[in-house]
């Protein structure tokens, strides 16, 4: 089994985490996020760019209301240089983990876990608590193909939540979130098995997922988890204009 390159990775993100609109502003690809946020919202280069393409980035993403924001991959070493130039501020520095998927996943049932689409209201009480809230909640409803929300109820109470897709089976995992008073007690490892045994029951090969390095908790989770950190992207984002 051919592990995904980073390239793969980036086109299902683009798949399962899709903005409002892609605009084909060569040699650029622009996003309009609608209010989704950075993922969705990041200018990315298509081909080689020169120093002199940043302004013409930089006027497509104002055309759409969107302060100017790049989001650099691995090898973009003088693109980020030129920005850096700019004034462009680092935002979020980011992992992508990989982990393959086998049949054994099937063997691990977490019958609290219950995977549905549409999310219903505790999970989007919980995702909004989260900071998660209707566009990104709208970005979800826009991926395609096999999707799902794994909603993880202890008791009546609505404790932990992810949302899952699957592009050119790789199964992305987004949101995963837990309630506060559901912390420290292995909810985050219950989701991402159920997150494991979906995306295998629907003909996935490898589980991925992209997070903040920022959030150290949610790294230590993933690597303990057996995930491979395989890659990594940060955001440069435009001063904002002096009043």
């Amino acid at each position: 089994m051919t592990t995904p390159s980073t390239h793969e990775l980036f086109l299902a993100l683009d798949a399962t985490w899709p903005p409002a609109r892609f605009i084909n502003h060569s040699p650029w690809l622009l996003r309009e996020g609608a209010g989704g946020g950075q993922r969705v919202s990041a200018a990315t280069a298509m081909a080689e760019v020169c120093e002199s393409d940043i302004a013409s980035a930089e006027a497509g993403m104002r055309v759409l209301d969107q302060h100017p924001l790049f989001m650099l991959k691995p090898g973009e070493d003088a693109l980020d240089d030129w920005l850096e130039a700019r004034t462009y501020e680092i935002v979020d520095p980011v992992a992508i983990y990989l982990k393959p998927l086998t049949r054994d996943a099937l063997a691990v049932t977490d019958a609290e876990v219950r995977s549905d689409w549409p999310p219903d209201a505790d999970a989007l009480d919980l995702w909004a608590g989260g900071g998660i809230g209707p566009a990104r909640i709208a970005v979800m409803a826009r991926a395609g193909g096999a999707k799902t929300a794994l909603v993880l109820k202890d008791g009546a109470t609505c404790s932990g939540v992810a949302f899952v897709a699957i592009y050119n089976r790789i199964a992305m995992l987004h949101a995963l979130e837990v309630a506060p008073s559901g912390r420290r007690l292995g909810f985050g490892t219950r989701l991402m098995n159920a997150a494991a045994h979906w995306a295998t029951a629907n003909g996935a090969a490898w589980l991925s997922l992209m997070v903040t390095r920022a959030n150290v908790p949610a790294n230590a989770l993933y690597r303990g988890l057996g995930m491979t950190e395989v890659g990594a992207y940060h955001y440069r984002r435009a001063p904002k204009a002096k009043s």
